[in-house]
C-alpha cells in the first residue's frame, strides 16, 4: 500500500534521532563525517539521502542504510506523482 505524503527522511532524522539524544546539528554532523550545511540541507528537506549518507546513519546506529533509501525513494516517487498529476 502506497503511503500518502512520506515524510522526507530528513524530518525522522530531525524527530527520531537527533532530538531524542538532544544533539545539535553541528554536533550530529561532526559525528557523521559531513559538513553542517550538508546536514542542515538535509534535516529542511533541501537534499535527499545519498546511498553514502544512508550507509553513515546505519554506521550510528539509525536504522539501516536500506531503510533511509527507501524512505527517500518512497518521498521522492510520491513527490514526482504529485507533480506531474498521475496521483490518484
Amino acid at each position: 500500500m502506497e503511503m500518502y505524503d512520506p515524510l522526507h527522511p530528513g524530518k525522522v532524522i530531525r524527530d527520531g534521532c537527533l532530538e531524542p539524544l538532544g544533539l545539535t546539528v553541528t554536533a550530529a554532523a561532526e559525528g557523521l563525517g559531513v559538513a553542517r550545511k550538508t546536514l542542515s540541507s538535509i534535516l529542511n528537506g533541501h537534499a535527499g539521502i545519498s546511498p553514502k549518507m544512508a550507509i553513515r546513519l546505519e554506521k550510528a546506529g539509525w536504522s539501516t542504510a536500506d531503510t533511509w533509501l527507501r524512505m527517500q525513494l518512497q518521498h521522492d516517487l510520491w513527490q514526482a506523482k504529485h507533480r506531474v498529476g498521475t496521483f490518484r
